[in-house]
């Protein structure tokens, strides 16, 4: 198997006045609605990521429907899980945080269906509130990140306990894309994590970049 390009997901901060502290995470039916759309536009790039790799030679042995379905459904949960867990940690710290669509990495993300190269970002978690303390701020720059290396692993691992079947080259390459994720977000550049991260703390950037970059490796590597 050969990786795909990929570009990947951020949040933002809107800071304002500091709602009151939640312990339940709290949903609105507009994010519901987003988060849908959203998903309708990461499963497409699943199936697609699944054909474009069969036409290329990439896959072998090829991946059937199903085997694109179940892709699919693994790439739009590390993408939802991601984000929700974002939207968690800023919830917890009594801050606004709810998924929104973006009209332009929508477009992209759908145009990208239809390409060779992948666009992964259909919209991103707004967060909102007060500036929160440098510890939540990390906690929650870094939960993403760390839900993506979480799935890496789980998939590295499924890959080898399960019995071979054609659907083990397909968890491989899920490890694979999960790792690269979490290594492509802690890139310390621009909007994405690792720069939050990173001039926060770049004890805990190098902790989290290290194993994410040898798990990109492994994976690819197995691949």
């Amino acid at each position: 198997m050969t990786p795909q390009s990929y570009n990947s997901y951020n949040y933002s901060y809107v800071f304002g006045e500091q709602p009151k502290r939640q312990y339940r995470i709290r949903w609105s039916q507009k994010e519901v609605k987003h988060i849908g759309i959203a998903a309708a536009l990461v499963i497409g790039i699943g199936f697609s990521i699944g054909v474009y790799g069969n036409l290329s030679g990439s896959f072998w042995p090829q991946w059937t429907g199903d085997i694109m379905a179940v892709f699919a459904v693994i790439m739009t949960t590390s993408f939802l899980v991601h984000e929700i867990a974002h939207k968690v940690m800023a919830q917890k710290s009594g801050m606004w945080a709810e998924f929104r669509l973006t009209t332009w990495g929508a477009l992209l993300t759908l145009f990208s269906v239809f390409l060779p190269f992948k666009m992964i970002a259909p919209g991103a978690m707004m967060i909102g509130g007060q500036t929160p303390s440098d510890k939540n701020y990390l906690k929650i720059s870094i939960a993403g990140v760390i839900t993506n290396m979480i799935f890496g692993v789980t998939f590295l691992f499924l890959t080898f306990a399960l019995p071979v079947s054609t659907y083990s080259g397909m968890l491989m390459f899920s490890a694979y894309i999960n790792s690269f994720m979490a290594l492509f977000n802690l890139i310390p550049f621009g909007v994405l994590d690792g720069y939050k991260i990173f001039s926060m703390n770049k004890l805990v950037w190098v902790l989290a970049f290290i194993p994410s970059v040898a798990l990109s490796v492994i994976t690819y590597l197995l691949m």
